[in-house]
């Protein structure tokens, strides 16, 4: 058996690097086609123009399906490991899930509301994906600490708690160098410019700008890579509950079919 075939591994290795690709696939399409510049432009812009931005908005929709069953599965395992006498473990674990389903659907909104179109959709968006998105991390990393070292160990810990500090710092100066950019350029369209020229005003606090939310971005992804020995470590199943013994609206006598009441099959698992 591949190492990606053990439990539900799968689904973070899957949203690790199908959303690392919708970023970088748009990057050097808006790159080639001469949307953007080719010097680290906002995520945003690589999907903004078509044909570009259809391919950023399936791809990303993608990847917030796939956040919403890793959240959801790394809820269920949370819940399983800790006892039901540890009623603060549980309700953190039930606040992680709500914030981590928030996060992503706020990736469907990026994904869809160009902020060439509807900036202010966008905006809120990207502060549902980022700025809740954060808040989960935290969540998660909270958890890490109070599960070790009997459940999880100090070293899973100690590596989210850093990859937890980079995504505060890169939210930080993110916003620090926006509002430094947006002041130094009173009357301007930010949203609609695409290009930029060394030296112009406002050229530096951008480049940083954009730095930071790439820098972001990659934070989220390398967060998730913490899940995949973990997932490797727990199976969902699907269990088929049937309430009659055919598909009938009415009472059926003619055909006999033996029912099972007790059949369940592995839910996205490499292993029955």
């Amino acid at each position: 058996m591949w190492w990606f075939q053990q439990g539900l591994c799968i689904l973070p290795v899957a949203l690790v690097i199908w959303t690392a690709a919708s970023f970088i696939f748009t990057y050097i399409t808006a790159v080639v086609l001469r949307h953007v510049d080719a010097l680290l432009p906002y995520i945003s812009d690589t999907g903004t123009v078509a044909p570009e931005r259809c391919v950023f908005g399936i791809m990303l929709d993608v990847s917030a399906f796939l956040g919403m069953a890793t959240t959801y599965v790394r809820y269920k395992q949370v819940q399983a490991l800790t006892g039901q006498e540890e009623y603060k473990l549980h309700k953190l674990n039930q606040f992680g899930l709500v914030l981590g389903w928030i996060s992503s659907f706020g990736m469907c909104v990026v994904a869809n509301f160009q902020k060439t179109t509807l900036f202010y959709m966008h905006l809120v968006g990207a502060v549902l994906t980022f700025g809740v998105g954060a808040l989960y991390i935290l969540v998660q990393t909270l958890l890490s600490f109070y599960m070790q070292p009997h459940i999880n160990s100090k070293a899973t810990f100690h590596v989210r708690l850093s990859i937890g500090m980079w995504t505060l710092a890169s939210i930080i100066s993110m916003f620090v160098s926006s509002v430094i950019m947006y002041s130094s350029l009173p009357g301007v369209d930010v949203a609609h410019k695409l290009h930029w020229t060394p030296g112009e005003t406002g050229y530096t606090a951008h480049i940083i700008s954009t730095i930071c939310e790439w820098s972001l971005a990659f934070s989220f992804i390398s967060f998730f890579l913490t899940y995949i020995r973990d997932f490797q470590k727990i199976n969902l199943r699907a269990e088929a509950d049937l309430q009659s013994s055919h598909l009938y609206d009415w009472p059926h006598y003619g055909i006999a079919a033996p029912v099972n009441h007790s059949e369940t099959s592995p839910l996205l698992s490499g292993r029955a």
